[in-house]
């Protein structure tokens, strides 16, 4: 059996979507090793002037802790 954890995170970015993933997981990936998948829970533009000014999601990220079960 394995052990997960889950982290909720949020991260902005002018360019895309996509870099906004990008930013997150990389957030993440500086402090937690062992990451297997993300879900993107939200996305969300703020506007300014009628043009996208940045670019922002809201996710879960997955990592894997370790194995954990009964031996011998």
């Amino acid at each position: 059996m394995s052990v997960a954890r889950n982290f909720e995170v949020s991260s902005t970015s002018n360019v895309s979507f996509e870099d906004a993933i990008n930013k997150g997981i990389q957030g993440v990936s500086d402090n937690v090793n062992n990451i297997k998948g993300a879900w993107i829970k939200e996305q969300k533009v703020d506007i300014s002037n009628g043009k996208i000014s940045a670019y922002n999601v809201m996710m879960i990220v997955t990592a894997v802790a370790g194995d954990v079960g009964k031996t011998g």
